[in-house]
């Protein structure tokens, strides 16, 4: 299919990158006229970028987001069309997608705008923080589509709202506002349409400035991480962690700043860094 040769590079327009002084870059789904679905060179076009905003040094978070009133309403449906025929493989895809959180090092915020669903609610659920518009609407699609739970949300769902509410949403493929996401604990925030973006910054903004990039890539390796480990495990991996923090530039930093009243000025996030090393060697202490 000529879809399907696209490579992302070639369609600059379709994920818009912007990136401000404070290292925040901001990813934008830009299909306004289809409302943003997606498409393979969306795909393509958007893992590019979290590869790039990854190893960049100079980027501390990342906010996905979508164009128009849309954040993304699932796959093109010229796609699903051409995959409900016989004899599709997923193999002809370019990799998994479902950019996994434990890929990316750095903080990833969802400002979900407005329609939500299918593998648009996917993305949304990698981020670690989501903000959702009042009016927002979200759907899990898939039953209604007659598929299986894909991508691995039967999975990360359960995780963020509980078994019952996962089911309940899985098994319906019924649509709920932004207001109920919220009670749900499948977004933390909601707030005006014209807010939501600022609003999404000025959080991203915050713990870019006063947050320390390699402690964040440690937490995140540790809360994802430590999901599948039990209590035992996981405490041996925050006794590790917390021996490669101690005595470290960014500890001292951390501390001098509380005591003088100031900014912190920790360095960014080394494209070689690896949150793994933090915990590799867990231990207790008795």
């Amino acid at each position: 299919m000529p879809e399907e040769s696209v490579p992302s590079p070639q369609d600059p327009d379709l994920v818009l990158y912007e990136v401000d002084e404070d290292g925040v870059a901001v990813v934008t789904l830009n299909r306004p006229e289809r409302r943003n679905a997606w498409s393979i060179p969306m795909e393509r076009r958007f893992f590019a970028l979290l590869d790039e905003a990854a190893h960049d040094p100079a980027i501390r978070v990342v906010i996905v987001t979508g164009s128009g009133k849309a954040f993304c309403p699932g796959m093109d449906v010229e796609r699903l069309e051409q995959n409900a025929r016989p004899g599709q493989s997923l193999n002809l895809r370019a990799r998994v997608p479902m950019y996994s959180r434990r890929d990316m090092p750095k903080p990833m915020i969802a400002a979900v705008n407005g329609a939500c669903a299918g593998i648009g609610l996917v993305q949304a659920l990698v981020c670690d923080v989501r903000f959702a518009a009042r009016g927002a609407r979200f759907t899990t699609a898939f039953t209604r589509r007659g598929l299986a739970g894909e991508y691995n949300l039967p999975y990360v769902l359960p995780r963020v709202v509980g078994l019952e509410n996962a089911l309940d949403l899985l098994l319906s493929g019924r649509i709920f506002d932004a207001d109920e996401a919220k009670d749900l604990g499948l977004v933390s925030r909601v707030v005006e349409p014209e807010d939501l973006l600022g609003a999404a910054r000025a959080y991203a903004r915050d713990i870019a400035r006063n947050c320390s990039p390699r402690a964040m890539a440690v937490v995140r390796h540790q809360v994802y991480g430590d999901l599948d480990r039990g209590f035992t495990d996981a405490l041996a991996r925050s006794y590790s962690a917390m021996e490669y923090f101690a005595g470290s530039p960014d500890f001292r930093e951390g501390v001098a700043s509380f005591v003088e009243k100031r900014e912190p000025k920790f360095e960014g996030l080394p494209s070689d860094f690896d949150p793994a090393e933090a915990t590799r060697d867990a231990f207790l202490p008795y």
